[in-house]
């Protein structure tokens, strides 16, 4: 396989599976967010930010500790966001999911690049980075009145704000985690792009969708390019790697 979007040398079968799915689920990670720009966890923070980790930030302890710190780094972390645009490889799946009749879309990213691509039925594993919360009430806030207060003050209870994203030692939605595991269980093609697949629960996903019949697709830098019966693996970007495949699965 070589660099060039039109290079990429797809097995006849996987095109086949792809045209003809008709229930398929994909799960996405911070690669493909990299690929617009941002920046994962695993890369190191730089300004003002470069002396903290994510993690000693990205926790409800270190809210409480100074919740204020914690609202201002979201702040810059919202800001980075704003400036991303969805890339090919998100566009690419939208495309996917105006061509088969069922698709999942199962995200660990909190950016909505997949939904300012076109995507529709997205499940956020992880929350949202645009979304606001009561951090006493768990519930979304839309709006509250403008102060000076850092972080702001909910409406209906007082309580501070957050940001709506899991942190480390929060329970994923349970919601969110019946959709994805739904939709992993009954696809017939499943598509894991961009995540290291080591983070449960979703690093079970492909697994469950591979035990339940499904043809198993990974697209990520940090594997080698192989192709077993009904799983397929590509080294390489998804913003090249997927425009490609589904130009080739529906020539003509």
């Amino acid at each position: 396989m070589t660099n060039r979007t039109s290079g990429y040398n797809f097995p006849t079968q996987l095109l086949k599976t792809l045209r003809f799915a008709r229930q398929v689920a994909v799960l996405t990670g911070a690669g493909i967010s990299a690929e617009s720009g941002l920046a994962t966890f695993r890369d190191p923070m730089t300004g003002l930010w470069a002396k903290f980790r994510p993690e000693e930030l990205a926790t409800p302890e270190a809210f409480q500790r100074n919740p204020k710190l914690v609202w201002e780094w979201y702040q810059w972390r919202r800001e980075q966001v704003e400036k991303a645009a969805p890339n090919p490889g998100h566009f690419a799946l939208a495309q996917i999911e105006s061509k088969v009749p069922k698709f999942s879309l199962i995200t660990q990213n909190v950016d909505s690049l997949h939904q300012q691509a076109g995507s529709k039925n997205v499940v956020e594993l992880h929350g949202n980075i645009r979304r606001t919360k009561c951090f006493e009430e768990n519930i979304v806030v839309e709006s509250w009145p403008e102060t000076e207060d850092v972080p702001p003050h909910c409406p209906r209870c007082g309580g501070l704000l957050r940001p709506d994203v899991v942190w480390f030692g929060e329970n994923l939605p349970l919601e969110a985690l019946y959709a994805a595991a739904n939709a992993s269980k009954n696809a017939d093609l499943f598509f894991s792009i961009g995540t290291s697949g080591q983070v449960e629960p979703a690093a079970s996903l492909p697994r469950l969708a591979q035990q339940n019949g499904a043809t198993v697709v990974t697209i990520n830098l940090e594997v080698t390019t192989t192709a077993f019966h009904k799983v397929y693996n590509f080294n390489g970007r998804a913003g090249e790697i997927l425009p490609a495949l589904v130009q080739k699965a529906w020539a003509g």
